[in-house]
């Protein structure tokens, strides 16, 4: 039988603590802000937490503001999906420019260069979903530097794997509570 998984609560809203199941409400959960963009790490944000409970499965809400970025143009060594749930977004993928609306579903095999930006009048959300099955074994992925990417603030300056080099520009995310107005009403 699995059990299941404690869910702790912190200062800035609930994780799981454990190995198992658990059920978890986004609006109860740790969020991560910066400037246009919030998210909640379901599968663990700390690299403690994603390695130690959630080796297989990342799994992301994200909510990105018309014009943001949600991060830096790049490709992964894992394969990646995202559904839009609600608004809409600007999908960057291998140069090109493809329009998301609600219910649009993205799959990208391994080393799919890619970058969701906010588009239209409202927020958009998205569940962002990634393997991490082998991502304990080697690098991750690389930031590439891309001209489309670039108009839209999403290009690191130049092709690199460094984190802190591909987002030196960019506010650093903070641990966060929910605020009402984030996500939409069901």
């Amino acid at each position: 039988m699995v059990p299941e998984a404690p869910l702790e609560q912190t200062e800035h809203g609930l994780v799981p603590a454990g190995k198992g199941w658990f059920v978890l409400n986004a609006r109860d959960a740790r969020w991560n802000d910066r400037p246009g963009r919030r998210s909640v790490s379901f599968t663990g944000r700390t690299e403690y937490e994603a390695e130690t409970y959630f080796p297989q499965l990342g799994a992301n809400l994200v909510v990105i503001e018309p014009g943001v970025a949600n991060s830096v143009y790049h490709w992964e060594t894992e394969q990646e999906a995202f559904l839009v749930l609600s608004g809409e977004a600007l999908l960057i993928v291998e140069g090109e420019e493809r329009t998301l609306r609600p219910w649009d579903f993205v799959h990208l095999p391994p080393e799919t260069n890619h970058v969701l930006v906010g588009a239209g009048e409202t927020p958009c959300v998205v569940l962002a979903m990634s393997s991490r099955e082998f991502q304990a074994k080697g690098p991750w992925g690389w930031y590439t530097a891309n001209e489309v990417a670039r108009r839209h603030g999403a290009s690191p300056a130049g092709d690199t794997q460094e984190t802190e080099e591909a987002y030196a520009e960019w506010p650093a995310s903070e641990p966060s509570r929910y605020r009402d107005g984030w996500l939409p009403d069901a």
